[in-house]
């Protein structure tokens, strides 16, 4: 059985996500999206923390991730993320403005799945999301509890 995948955008910038939202859908991907302005409220919801929400068990995510966000920085979040036997498995797209090659290396060295540089430009940051969003609607990924969906 195939369960929609949840798609996490983790980003600071309200504009930013807004965009990333609407370009999937004007491609057609449909899929749930829960947003987090911060790195400590991803870790908090995936690691099933304080107060606010937490991820269920048998529910296919995906982690839009960006690097420079307050409290906790996207780095950190990939590398505890990655850390932990069982979320490794879920797959992070490093979504951000940094194009410094050091930082695409270090995130690729802690497990990202993939690394995308955001454009400046409005429509080269909409073609961008919507490649992203064909690229998501063709991955194969893992149930956190090791089921696949599609």
């Amino acid at each position: 059985m195939t369960r929609e995948v949840l798609i996490l955008i983790a980003d600071d910038d309200a504009g930013h996500a807004r965009l990333i939202e609407k370009n999937l859908q004007r491609i057609g991907l449909h899929n749930p999206i829960q947003r987090f302005a911060n790195g400590q409220e991803v870790l908090d919801f995936l690691f099933c923390r304080g107060t606010g929400s937490k991820r269920a068990k048998d529910t296919p995510y995906l982690l839009l991730l960006d690097i420079r966000m307050p409290r906790v920085d996207g780095v950190e979040v990939l590398r505890q993320v990655k850390a932990d036997p069982e979320l490794r498995k879920l797959p992070v797209i490093m979504l951000t403005t940094t194009d410094d090659p050091r930082e695409v290396s270090r995130c690729h060295g802690l497990g990202c799945s993939n690394y995308i540089v955001k454009p400046v430009d409005y429509e080269k940051f909409s073609e961008a999301v919507k490649q992203l969003g064909l690229f998501i609607s063709l991955v194969q990924v893992p149930d956190l509890n090791g089921i696949a969906a599609g």
